[in-house]
This record gives structure tokens, C-alpha cells and sequence, in this order.
């Protein structure tokens, strides 16, 4: 029995195909909803060219109140019935309410070599401190943000002319393949770290 994956994006959805185009053949799991808090988000487009259900709860009509935003999720979610939520580029920090309801099924890619560089401007703060190294990781999803157990990392060296934008670039290459390789294992019960060389 497959296990179902309902995928959050916020933008264009990169690691949501990267994920999604792993999910055939043999794959433990399948896409069931693709799911994002902006209409305007091109991931949408990219699920629906592949079939996948798309859904959108608009965090604008929320204002400032987040337990209703997350509700709201939580309705579109739960119609879905995933077993695994992957967090893809989904740029609204979840509350501690919203992660216990899923807990421990909740996967996450950050552009950093946590714990390094929690939050936002990972690139530009490792090369304002001097790294030898960027890279990403995934992570399971926590109430600390970016503070869940790492599950595998993919790096890569900083060069001497890197811009934040292009050490992102060099990064985004190996969050494609990071991401589906943890879900994989993850989809099959196997919760171990294990890096990309």
C-alpha cells in the first residue's frame, strides 16, 4: 500500500516536481494533493500538468490569525488523507498546534547545512562568514523552526566569486536530488541520516 504525500509550496515548485517525478514505479509513495498558500503560485500549474489535485488556502484572508489559517489547512488536508506532508518551499512557519497534528509524518528541505543558518538568507550568510561549504538538508518538521532531527545533507563547496544567488543555484541542483532520495526512504520506514556524497 502506497503511502499518500500531499506536497506545501509557496512558488515554482522545483523540489515539488523533483519529488513528484521520483514518485513512480517502485516508489513507496504517490502525490495526492499539491497544496499552497498563494493562487498565484506556479507549482500549481506544474501539479495540474501531472494530474495532481491542487488546492489553495490563501494565507492573505487570514490576516494575522494563524490558528485560522491553520485550520483551514487542516480541512484541505485532512480530505486528502495523506500519511506524509513534504514541505517545499513553503514560506509560512507552522505553529507548535498545527506540526503535533501531524507529527512525526512532516518532511522539510532547508538551503543551509543545519543547524547552521536557521531561517532566512542562508547563502548570503554563509559566505558573509567565510564557510568552505553550503549545502541542504532535510529535516523533520518540529515546533523549533528549522530545529527537527536532519535525515540527510548534500554539499557544496563555496567559491571564491560566489553571490548569494549563485551559490543558491549550485545548492537548488542538489536539493532535487536530496529531497526524493530522503522521502523514499522515509515513505519506507527508514528514518536513518544519510547524506549525498
Amino acid at each position: 500500500m502506497s503511502k499518500r504525500v500531499a506536497i506545501l509550496i509557496s512558488g515554482g515548485g522545483s523540489n515539488m516536481v523533483s519529488l513528484v517525478d521520483d514518485m513512480t514505479d517502485d516508489h513507496p509513495a504517490r502525490p495526492v494533493l499539491v497544496l499552497s498558500n498563494r493562487p498565484d503560485a506556479g507549482g500549481l500549474e506544474k501539479a495540474r500538468a501531472r494530474n495532481i489535485p491542487t488546492a489553495v488556502v490563501d494565507h492573505r484572508r487570514f490576516g494575522s490569525d494563524r490558528a485560522a489559517f491553520e485550520a483551514a489547512l487542516t480541512d484541505v488536508l485532512e480530505q486528502a488523507r495523506p500519511d506524509i506532508l513534504c514541505l517545499a518551499g513553503f514560506m509560512r512557519v507552522l505553529t507548535e498546534g498545527f506540526v503535533s497534528r501531524w507529527e512525526g509524518k512532516v518532511l522539510n528541505i532547508h538551503p543551509s547545512l543545519l543547524p547552521k543558518y536557521k531561517g532566512l538568507h542562508t547563502h548570503a550568510r554563509a559566505i558573509e562568514a567565510g564557510d568552505p561549504e553550503a549545502g541542504c538538508s532535510v529535516h523533520e518538521v518540529t515546533a523549533e523552526l528549522d530545529g527537527g532531527r536532519v535525515l540527510g545533507q548534500a554539499r557544496v563547496p563555496v567559491l571564491p566569486d560566489d553571490t548569494a544567488a549563485t551559490l543558491a543555484a549550485r545548492v537548488l541542483v542538489k536539493e532535487h536530488a536530496l529531497y526524493p532520495a530522503v522521502l523514499r526512504r522515509f515513505a519506507s520506514g527508514d528514518t536513518c541520516r544519510k547524506d549525498l556524497p
